[in-house]
């Protein structure tokens, strides 16, 4: 990091970045795994000279997104110039910023939209400052993501891309990759319905039976060996007692959905805090269509590509 106070080097042109969708948990790793999806939100800002906050916000959510110094983006923007040392977008004299914000990933319903909008600022920062990649690398940009986003699952996987396994370590969030076997693919189930995060943590028990956490932890170990070269024990890495049964009042078709399809042998599980439901699987064209046609109507489905690349 570099000394408090210092005056950046900025870049004149305009930096863009791209962030996958992620979904968190994969079932059994509650605030712990994290999955890349290759829908991508896009980002581009520069510097402005001026006291000024230009926003313009297209696509998923673009109403009700803030188009001001309080944009999510704009607020991970300025905390990673913190980070690297300057203080040059704070006071009445500072500068400022314009941002081009094009969402894609679906707001509210599981998918990292939060998380893409911190990395997505954090990369930005990043790209817009000489030497950034040195001064802002990406540790930091999982622990500061971490502190601003509160859990550090999705932003581990928007950073890093592919699947990653996420910790806190006092307060410091952390991330590493692991591999993912190729023959994996994803199929989301998409629903008209929103679902805020803080609301579906208030459903959570502050205690859970003892055999369900062995449970959890058996099947979180297995799903690491399941994800790298055993895509067939999928179905059994994936099966939670932790968090989604706790949450199903919130979203009851989204439950009932995964219980038909982990009935009929298919790994689906929540995506994150949902409403989503993420499906991984090994099946062929034919064999997804039918399952598909077990979330219809009241899900929109689309085939996702797993994002090996993060930010970029």
């Amino acid at each position: 990091m570099a000394a408090v106070g210092a005056r950046l080097s900025f870049k004149a042109a305009m930096a863009q970045v791209s962030v996958p969708a992620t979904s968190a948990n994969l079932g059994s790793g509650f605030d712990t795994f994290g999955l890349a999806l290759d829908i991508r939100d896009r980002y581009a800002a520069q510097i402005l000279d001026e006291n000024e906050f230009d926003v313009d916000v297209t696509g998923e959510g673009s109403d009700d997104i803030k188009k001001d110094r309080s944009n999510l983006v704009i607020k991970a923007m300025i905390r990673g110039f913190e980070h690297m040392g300057s203080r040059e977008f704070s006071g009445a004299k500072s500068r400022g910023i314009a941002l081009r914000q094009l969402n894609v990933i679906p707001q509210g319903r599981g998918l990292g939209s939060s998380a893409a909008a911190i990395v997505g600022g954090l990369a930005l920062a990043r790209a817009l400052v000489l030497g950034g990649e040195f001064l802002l690398t990406n540790e930091a940009m999982i622990e500061i993501g971490t502190e601003l986003e509160g859990h550090p699952d999705n932003v581990a996987a928007a950073v890093l891309g592919g699947a990653t396994i996420a910790w806190t370590q006092g307060e410091i969030g952390r991330g590493v990759g692991i591999r993912v076997d190729p023959r994996i693919k994803a199929v989301l189930f998409i629903p008209s319905s929103h679902l805020a995060t803080s609301k579906a943590r208030k459903l959570l028990p502050e205690t859970i039976p003892h055999r369900d956490g062995v449970l959890n932890a058996s099947r979180a170990a297995l799903l690491v060996h399941a994800l790298q070269e055993r895509p067939d024990l999928l179905l059994a890495a994936t099966e939670d007692l932790l968090h989604q049964n706790y949450r199903a009042e919130a979203m009851p078709k989204s439950m009932a959905l995964v219980n038909k399809l982990r009935a009929a042998g298919v790994p689906a599980m929540i995506s994150g805090a949902g409403p989503s439901v993420l499906v991984l699987h090994t099946l062929d064209e034919i064999e997804v269509e039918e399952f598909i046609k077990v979330g219809a109507p009241s899900f929109a489905a689309q085939k996702v590509t797993i994002s090996a690349r993060g930010v970029e």
